[in-house]
């Protein structure tokens, strides 16, 4: 694991019982520092990334350093008989009217889309990569982020009672956390089928409009949900997306949204939800 700890290390603590757990605190937008963790490695798994709309908004210099720069950094730094696998994101893709495959033309219209689709084109450019545009994620893990929508979701109807939800009708897909590290390791089983390719990760049945996803966390919550007409979504994700091409290969996500907000409901019951969960905070 390479990271600078901008977010802590208490995520890591339980791994490093682990002997073959290996930490280098550095930063991906210091080429010495990327150059340094990857000489040895012969498959890297490229996460580093400002994330989401909000955050790249509020640190626009960082997102592109971090997710354009940082990504250039590495590509310099390794050699063509390394592979990358990349974690990209289905904000690539804009708004979109029909439903989404991997030949859906990229259209991003938010800073974090941008910076992500520059990242993605330039390993592409480079080869010997798997780039994995993602659903939107939800779930428990170390480092719990509750401003993804329905961790968000599920928090302020556990902890206020009620929400209030702008476009309703919008389309949205999702994957669980431990799904999203699955599909890692089933790249790295694949290599040989997969790579140089873009895949959408996630599950045909996961696709949600954001009505549908408030009824069933009110159903668990009781929460009083208030669906109202002001608001918008700067990456204007509002679309059915197929992941066909994943799932020929073999790959099937294994949680559902219905025993994923089971999970988080429990979850904070135990948690200080006064933290500060959230990339946004950063």
């Amino acid at each position: 694991v390479f990271d600078n700890l901008m977010h802590g290390g208490n995520q890591l603590l339980s791994f490093f019982r682990n002997k073959n757990f290996n930490f280098i605190k550095g930063d991906i937008t210091i080429k010495n520092d990327i150059k340094n963790a990857v000489k040895e490695h012969d498959i890297i798994i490229h996460l580093a990334a400002i994330v989401g709309f909000p955050s790249c908004k509020n640190n626009p210099e960082l997102a592109y350093n971090v997710n354009v720069t940082g990504t250039k950094n590495l590509i310099e730094v390794t050699n063509k008989n390394q592979t990358i696998l990349y974690g990209s994101t289905g904000s690539n893709y804009g708004k979109v009217t029909n439903v989404c495959t991997e030949e859906s033309p990229l259209n991003p219209l938010s800073l974090y889309g941008e910076t992500k689709t520059e990242a993605e084109q330039l390993l592409l450019k480079r080869g010997n990569v798997i780039a994995y545009r993602f659903a939107a994620a939800f779930g428990v893990s170390p480092r719990l982020r509750l401003d993804l929508l329905v961790n968000d979701f599920t928090n302020k109807c556990v902890r206020d009672g009620y929400l209030v939800v702008y476009e309703k009708n919008y389309m949205r897909t999702f994957i669980h956390v431990a799904d999203i590290a699955r599909s890692f390791l089933f790249g790295i089983k694949n290599l040989d089928k997969m790579i140089n390719n873009v895949y959408n990760i996630g599950n045909d049945n996961m696709n949600y409009s954001k009505e549908q996803v408030c009824n069933l966390i009110s159903s668990k919550t009781n929460a009083f949900i208030h669906f109202e007409e002001i608001g918008s979504d700067a990456d204007q994700r509002n679309y059915v997306v197929s992941y066909e091409k994943i799932k020929k290969l073999g790959f099937k996500t294994t949680i559902d949204l219905n025993e994923g907000i089971d999970e988080i409901i429990k979850t904070l019951d135990v948690i200080d939800i006064s933290n500060p969960y959230a990339n946004t905070n950063k």
